[in-house]
């Protein structure tokens, strides 16, 4: 494991080496950084600078190399994007206590980021719990956003009904859970992985849990499988408080943690969003759903809904050139 830093407030945290993330798969972009908290808050900054803005935010289990494809798509036509790692994923700093975890600390986080950027007229893109935390800043900061782009994602309130699928996912990372005692070993993110992305099956990952077999990968699927391994590679456990620590939040199960009643507020004070929103969802995410999807989109009488229906809940990876060319599309036709 790597060596063991500590903030001057006493927090101690693990850095992931800068060579775990050598030659990323379609993501070549340097680590920027912002102090938060004395931690390092790591981030893309991609593209022309006096270029539209776009921010991308990601969610459990992944980092800003989520985004990668639409990323790139948007710096070809002049966008500006930047997309953090929240703190305890990708090139983030990674906090080795679980309890030093809380949506509020992640929503500060990007909050500092956007102050520090002086980011305006933002195109914001957010996904998983990037929703929660994303949208939290335009609600609170709304004069600092011109659109929202909305994926497969929520924002609680009361009365939303978490399917069974995200219970599922929240009881599998109890201390007893599937995934609580089985990541990092044997099975890992990057291997966690490769099932919604298509690269394995179910049984592959028993077989790993079971029998430490690893299923053949084709060339690009090992590339990415390594790419989400990368943030936590060499870190054991205690490197992996942050991904414990989303699914634990969820507000059905932890209120306080997940901000269950500042999330509500968020809800209902985008209510009252007039400007452009667009909702583009993963059809065949259990997660969730696009009955989901379009109840949530039909709040707003000037939002569109794309159904990209053999896409799952991690559609930037899977889908993202088809996103962003569904944005440019929707973006052109407002004129």
């Amino acid at each position: 494991m790597t060596d063991i830093l500590t903030t001057a407030d006493g927090v101690s945290f693990l850095r992931a080496p800068d060579t775990n993330f050598a030659d990323m798969p379609d993501f070549d972009h340097a680590s920027r950084h912002l102090e938060f908290q004395g931690l390092r808050l790591a981030y893309v900054d991609a593209g022309p600078r006096d270029g539209p803005v776009a921010l991308l935010m990601h969610g459990m289990p992944t980092w800003s190399f989520l985004n990668r494809h639409i990323i790139a798509r948007l710096v070809a036509e002049g966008w500006r994007c930047i997309a953090a790692d929240h703190i305890g994923f990708g090139r983030s700093d990674k906090v080795m206590d679980d309890g030093w975890y809380s949506i509020a600390r992640h929503v500060a986080a990007h909050r500092a980021l956007i102050e520090a950027l002086d980011l305006t007229d933002v195109t914001l893109f957010v996904q998983d719990w990037g929703g929660p935390i994303g949208l939290a800043q335009a609600a609170t900061l709304p004069e600092r956003f011109t659109r929202l782009v909305i994926l497969n994602t929520w924002l609680h309130h009361e009365g939303y009904d978490y399917t069974p699928a995200l219970r599922q996912w929240n009881g599998q990372w109890q201390t007893d859970g599937l995934f609580g005692v089985n990541i990092p070993q044997p099975l890992s993110i990057g291997w966690f992985m490769m099932l919604p992305l298509g690269g394995m099956q179910p049984r592959d990952l028993f077989a790993i849990i079971q029998s430490g077999l690893h299923p053949d990968l084709s060339a690009a699927d090992a590339a990415v499988r390594r790419a989400y391994d990368a943030p936590f590679e060499g870190l054991g456990r205690a490197g992996m408080a942050g991904p414990r620590r989303f699914p634990l939040s969820l507000p059905f199960d932890n209120p306080t943690g997940g901000a269950a009643a500042e999330q509500a507020v968020w809800f209902e004070t985008l209510k009252a969003w007039t400007k452009p929103v667009h909702f583009i969802w993963g059809g065949t995410d259990a997660v969730f759903t696009e009955a989901w999807g379009r109840e949530w989109a039909s709040l707003y009488p000037q939002a569109s809904f794309d159904l990209i229906p053999d896409a799952g809940h991690f559609l930037q990876d899977t889908h993202g050139r088809e996103i962003a060319d569904i944005f440019l599309r929707r973006l052109a036709e407002q004129g």
